[in-house]
């Protein structure tokens, strides 16, 4: 047997294992973050699915279409929401206060819930992906998968900088599932998630150009429209977007706060809890 300590990366691998089963154990998390957006494809495109989308390049099948947005709304949800939602919750549990008592460094707890996330997110992005292939003729370039992976890496990366912050500045549990939900579901439908517009108004197309999430799903898009030529890069796009999570990452690591709110919902459930008893 090693007497050799553990390395920086088993800890956080550990860290990583340890948030996901916690996420398989929580049916709710795991149908709203992988189940629906699964769901929400089949419907849209057995309502939708027959039609084309216009573009300077031709016409386009609203069902890869679909498939492209949705999953990189899946990716989102993996990332943003779910850390937006996640981190207050241990916070008024009073989960990230024990954390911070330990020996293990403060960064290594953060990085497993930014890595579980990303993991949940390249398995939500792979499920999609292939119900595409299998049921809607999503055509995969092997000449693009590298810009798809460059665009899923840069989205993810910022989209968990974004949900940290968010997770930094809400006072409260209940208050991050509102703000998360608030701004992502409303930008989802300006920026081709949910709604095949060919042409926006130009006040609604202003809104979504001022957020990363229109980019990212664009870009992400790009790489399984068979319109695009490879490499389906947007580097512009992409900066973009990681000026957004560099935002988010000063945002997260200047604000984040390890004790819980006087007064936390979480608290005060667990309080009224244990009046009633």
């Amino acid at each position: 047997m090693s007497d050799r300590p553990p390395t920086m990366w088993s800890l956080v691998l550990r860290q990583v294992v340890h948030q996901l089963r916690m996420f398989w154990r929580i049916p709710v998390a795991l149908f709203f973050t992988l189940m629906l957006p699964l769901v929400m494809l089949v419907l849209f495109n057995a309502l939708f699915g027959d039609g084309t989308v216009e573009t300077d390049s031709g016409e386009w099948s609203v069902r890869q279409f679909y498939t492209g947005g949705l999953a990189a709304f899946t990716a989102v949800s993996a990332t943003y929401t779910n850390l937006a939602n996640v981190v207050p919750i241990r916070r008024e549990e009073g989960v990230l206060k024990r954390w911070r008592g330990t020996p293990l460094p403060t960064g290594y707890f953060i990085a497993g819930f930014v890595g579980s996330a990303v993991v949940i997110a390249f398995v939500g992005v792979v499920f999609m992906l292939g119900l595409g292939v299998v049921a809607y003729d999503l055509q995969i370039d092997t000449a693009k998968l590298p810009g798809a992976v460059l665009t899923f890496a840069v989205g993810v990366s910022s989209f968990a900088a974004l949900g940290m912050a968010v997770a930094a500045l809400v006072p409260t549990a209940a208050s991050a599932s509102a703000v998360a939900n608030a701004t992502i579901l409303p930008l989802a439908f300006v920026s081709g998630v949910f709604v095949v517009v060919e042409e926006y108004p130009a006040w609604l197309d202003t809104i979504g150009n001022l957020f990363p999430l229109k980019p990212f799903v664009e870009s992400f898009q790009d790489a399984f429209n068979p319109l695009v030529e490879a490499p389906a890069i947007d580097w512009a796009d992409l900066a973009f977007i990681a000026l957004w999570g560099v935002a988010g990452a000063v945002v997260a690591v200047t604000r984040f706060r390890w004790e819980p709110a006087a007064g936390g919902s979480t608290r005060r459930r667990r309080a009224a809890r244990a009046a009633q008893r």
